[in-house]
């Protein structure tokens, strides 16, 4: 059977605009923007000790995680940084509205993007009981 393999793409339609919105994911997430006025993110790039990986998972619809948004979407983004990452974007005005949290997996971080949707952030760890604290 053929399957999916990994997320080739995020794609965000802007409410307002486009290229305001792509700015400010560059100037407080340090996304490089190309020419083509997206940003190419390489897995080779990640240094974290998982090796890399996304994970895709539906939520119910009375779900409150992806609270405050009203979007039916979330987005994870990867961090190398979590601590440098909430200065830079506290540094910014950016709100934090939750975390850093640990947890099994990694650090979390949430924030919302200046169109109102949630954005969540992760310095990704090995899946181990003794992540919970650091």
């Amino acid at each position: 059977m053929a399957r999916v393999t990994g997320i080739g793409g995020v794609f965000l339609k802007a409410r307002g605009d486009a290229q305001k919105l792509s700015q400010w994911y560059e100037a407080h997430l340090g996304l490089k923007l190309e020419d083509f006025g997206g940003a190419i993110l390489q897995w080779s790039d990640d240094m974290a000790e998982d090796g890399g990986a996304t994970v895709w998972a539906t939520s119910a619809p009375d779900s409150d995680w992806f609270s405050p948004s009203t979007s039916t979407f979330m987005i994870n983004y990867r961090v190398d940084d979590m601590d440098g990452m909430v200065a830079q974007l506290t540094t910014a005005g950016v709100e934090i509205i939750q975390g850093p949290e640990s947890h099994e997996n990694g650090r979390f971080a949430w924030i919302m993007d200046p169109e109102g949707n949630k954005v969540e952030l992760w310095e990704a760890k090995l899946w181990d009981e003794k992540n919970k604290g650091s």
